[in-house]
């Protein structure tokens, strides 16, 4: 199932020995278009500070219902994190410090979306799906380290959801709207598509645009353009988000997407 961000924001997090606090925003990788960490905002707890939370610490919930996404770490944890900027770009260091923090290994320099694999707990030592024990928290292995020591991607990477929303989308024929939102699988954290409201030029419709489609994001003056014309936009089936979004439904817009 895909899942509007806008939607998942305000979830409440439960970790293993009570709640900690509510999703405020998400960073995703701007080069593979996928959530990397859940922004939490701890209220009270910890005087509202903002933490990042991984999807390989989160455990796939009975009900999105309950409105709680459990995940697999304790509030001492998640209490002892390092401190990281939420409203600035993150870079390679501050994440080799959170992943390290929790005994993660590092995500990137594999073939998959998360490292070797499809889905985020794949990384994880000692998880073979959601639900599961975690793995005992320690340092990352050998390996782990050489490829850090290796890393020359310091330069900040993650942009924050909330940044991007409102960005204007240009089509090869012109602008055609903005940024609304996005639509993420709730297994694997990618970005699917992004949602666009075409404002005054197309009757205030909502369409989605495939990350695929995407050519360039130009963060400097807040743009996306987009291998699509205008036509192909209006050809494309208007998004409905009171209607669950499943595969079928994925593969019948990347179907038309991709004439």
């Amino acid at each position: 199932m895909l899942r509007n961000t806008q939607d998942l924001e305000k979830l409440a997090l439960g970790a293993t020995d009570g709640a900690i606090g509510e999703i405020s925003d998400f960073y995703f990788d701007d080069a593979q278009w996928i959530i990397r960490y859940l922004i939490v905002d701890t209220g009270s707890w910890l005087s509202g500070r903002k933490v990042l939370i991984s999807p390989m610490a989160v455990c796939k919930p009975d009900l999105w219902e309950e409105r709680t996404l459990p995940i697999s770490l304790t509030r001492d944890q998640i209490e002892a994190s390092p401190d990281t900027d939420t409203d600035q770009p993150v870079s390679r260091q501050q994440e080799r410090a959170v992943l390290s923090h929790y005994g993660y290994p590092w995500y990137w320099g594999g073939t998959g979306l998360w490292g070797g694999g499809l889905y985020p707990y794949i990384v994880v030592p000692g998880l073979v799906g959601f639900g599961t024990t975690p793995a005992p928290f320690g340092q990352p292995d050998v390996a782990d380290r050489e490829l850090a020591a290796n890393s020359q991607q310091d330069d900040p990477h993650l942009r924050s959801c909330h940044e991007v929303v409102g960005y204007r989308v240009h089509a090869s024929d012109g602008e055609v709207g903005h940024v609304q939102g996005f639509l993420v699988d709730e297994n694997t954290w990618a970005v699917r598509f992004l949602i666009v409201s075409t404002g005054s030029w197309w009757h205030g419709h909502e369409v989605l645009i495939a990350t695929d489609r995407i050519k360039t994001v130009e963060w400097s003056d807040n743009t996306v353009s987009v291998d699509m014309s205008r036509q192909a936009l209006m050809d494309a089936p208007v998004y409905d988000p009171s209607v669950p979004f499943g595969r079928t439904d994925e593969a019948g817009v990347h179907q038309q997407l991709h004439p």
